[in-house]
């Protein structure tokens, strides 16, 4: 078995996974702000619903692109540029908000652009790793930054919620900032990846050539397809967390945050075992049982009205979490060649652009029949996709 540790030995992953961290450190303290804020500005299910999905339509519009400028450019350029850009937003925000000009239409239109920098940061991110670490260490490097990701959803959340209840959302989008300036001192640490062969066809060939990839491939297209049903079923219950813990749990900021961290919680342990498990080991099986954990965590969620409880039963959403974050992206990097390895992760992150397939019919029925309506349909939804999804090849695999 392979050291649970073995990739943080490299100095430039270390470096981009701790301004990894502090990247989705403050992008977890703002999921928790902005969908508090936008439950406080409306006290509308279905206005924090479009607050927390308008990221996703320029996740499904540009991130095919964002992959083929992966395959053709410096990874880590790319990375820097996006979160300049999410420097200048959140600094905005924090500036509406004092000068109290913050309305809900801020909020959405800056989660547009959010997820604009996000369609070609997130290919560039997971294809730099690759770039980084040797091959036999690319589960246990995918898996830890996963890891990392997961310790931000534990902690920075509770952080976010006590700065929210006790400062404002104002200073919440000021520690968002400082946690984004961070990461980019961070990631200038790490050396320029490996040049890339800018003479290349036009990008519609590079786009026609890795969907000819995929349609040749059918176990990457059951992964990327797996990907796309857990995340459009288990992130738009994040979006509902407000009015979840105002309707349910008689609570606000602090009890959202407290549920996030329990998510990180139970997606760190699973991370973690993930980033044990050898590279040659057969994942198929662990991504579909966790899967399969997630919908049964957002089915019982839907029927508890205890506030103990429901943040226990979120680690065991977070542990499901561990198939869609480390072991599904680690397998469909290991099974794609190198030179589509930006194409096909940028496949990936377009599933993040269909969360409002779920969302914005979960926040309808949140206003109509009430939150817990709306994970108890989610849930069960998950489970059977999933099961309906489970395809010998992805178990082999």
């Amino acid at each position: 078995m392979i050291n649970t540790f073995d990739s943080l030995r490299n100095r430039d992953f270390r470096f981009l996974v701790f301004g990894m961290i502090s990247m989705i450190g403050g992008m977890n303290i703002q999921m928790l702000a902005r969908s508090q804020l936008g439950w406080d500005l409306t006290s509308s299910s279905l206005a924090v619903t479009l607050v927390g999905v308008g990221f996703a339509p320029p996740m499904l519009i540009f991130s095919i692109f964002g992959g083929v400028v992966s395959d053709r450019f410096d990874n880590k350029n790319i990375i820097q540029l996006g979160q300049l850009g999410v420097i200048a937003i959140t600094s905005f925000i924090a500036i509406s908000i004092f000068t109290d000009t913050i309305t809900i239409y801020h909020l959405i239109i800056v989660s547009f652009f959010q997820g604009t920098f996000w369609a070609f940061m997130m290919p560039a991110r997971q294809a730099i790793i690759a770039e980084l670490v040797d091959d036999n260490q690319l589960n246990n490097a995918i898996s830890l930054n996963a890891a990392g990701m997961s310790l931000t959803t534990m902690i920075s959340p509770a952080i976010g919620g006590l700065v929210y209840h006790y400062f404002g959302p104002g200073m919440t989008y000021v520690l968002i900032t400082f946690f984004c300036i961070i990461a980019i001192i961070s990631t200038s640490m790490i050396p320029s990846t490996k040049s890339k062969n800018n003479k290349k066809p036009a990008m519609f060939r590079e786009i026609k050539d890795v969907l000819s990839l995929l349609k040749n491939n059918s176990l990457l297209m059951y992964l990327i397809l797996l990907a796309l049903v857990t995340t459009l079923l288990t992130m738009p219950t994040r979006t509902l967390f407000a009015p979840y813990a105002s309707e349910n749990l008689s609570g606000g900021a602090l009890q959202v945050g407290l549920m996030l961290a329990s998510i990180g919680g139970g997606a760190l342990l699973g991370t973690l075992i993930a980033a044990s498990i050898p590279q040659n080991s057969k994942k198929g099986k662990y991504i579909l049982i966790t899967s399969i954990i997630s919908g049964f965590s957002i089915l019982i969620l839907g029927f508890s009205s205890i506030t103990i409880f429901s943040i226990f039963i979120c680690f065991f959403l977070g542990l499901g979490d561990a198939g869609r974050r480390s072991l599904n992206p680690s397998l469909i990097i290991e099974k794609t060649p190198a030179e589509y390895r930006g194409r096909v992760m940028g496949f990936y992150a377009m599933s993040f652009g269909f969360i409002p397939i779920g969302a914005i019919p979960m926040g309808i029925i949140a206003d109509k029949y009430g939150v817990d309506i709306s994970f108890i349909f989610s849930g069960i939804a998950l489970i059977i996709f999933t099961i309906l999804l489970s395809n010998r090849k992805v178990i082999k695999s």
